[in-house]
C-alpha cells in the first residue's frame, strides 16, 4: 500500500528524533506521500457552558513567547531530521488525543506516526499514553514507535 498523506505527531522531547527517523523510512517507501507534522502545545481551557475552548483561540494569543518557542523548536526538529513537510503546525486542543484525532479526520490522513513513552508507577494509573487513547479513534493506519525512556513522573 502506498500512503498519500502521512502525519507525524511530535512532542518535541529529546527522543522525538527516533520517531522522525521512522517517518523518513516510511516516506522513502511512499514516493507520492506528503508529510504533515503536528505539535500540540499545552493551553489553558476556558469553559463556556458545556464547551471547553483553548484560551489562545479566544485571545488570539498564538504569538506569545510559548507559541513562538514551540514553532522555533518544531522548525529545528524538521531541519535537524531533514524532513520536508508540506504542512508543519503548532496547535492547541482540549487534549492531545482529541487534537490528533480531529486533525486525522479533517486532513484525510492515511498514516499516523507517533511515539509512545512507557509509563511506570502512579503515572501509569493516572494518565494513559496519548498513543493508547487515540488508536481506537483514528480513521487511518498507525505506526506507534516504542520509546525506551519512561516519561517523567
Amino acid at each position: 500500500m502506498s500512503y498519500q498523506h502521512i502525519l507525524l505527531v511530535t512532542d518535541l522531547m529529546s527522543d522525538a528524533d527516533i520517531v522522525a527517523q521512522k517517518a523518513k523510512h516510511v516516506l522513502a517507501g511512499s514516493a507520492d506521500a506528503r508529510l504533515s507534522v503536528l505539535h500540540i502545545v499545552e493551553d489553558e481551557m476556558v469553559r463556556f457552558g458545556y464547551e471547553l475552548v483553548p484560551s489562545s483561540s479566544l485571545s488570539g494569543d498564538v504569538n506569545s513567547e510559548k507559541w513562538q518557542e514551540a514553532r522555533a523548536k518544531l522548525a529545528q526538529f524538521l531541519e535537524r531530521n531533514k524532513l520536508e513537510a508540506v504542512n508543519s503546525e503548532v496547535t492547541a486542543a482540549i487534549s492531545n488525543s482529541k487534537g490528533i484525532v480531529n486533525y486525522c479526520h479533517e486532513k484525510n490522513v492515511d498514516l499516523l506516526i507517533i511515539g509512545r513513552h512507557s509509563r511506570h508507577g502512579i503515572a501509569a494509573w493516572l494518565v494513559s499514553a496519548t498513543a493508547d487513547s487515540i488508536l481506537p479513534n483514528v480513521p487511518c493506519d498507525s505506526l506507534v514507535v516504542k520509546l525506551d525512556q519512561p516519561v517523567a513522573e
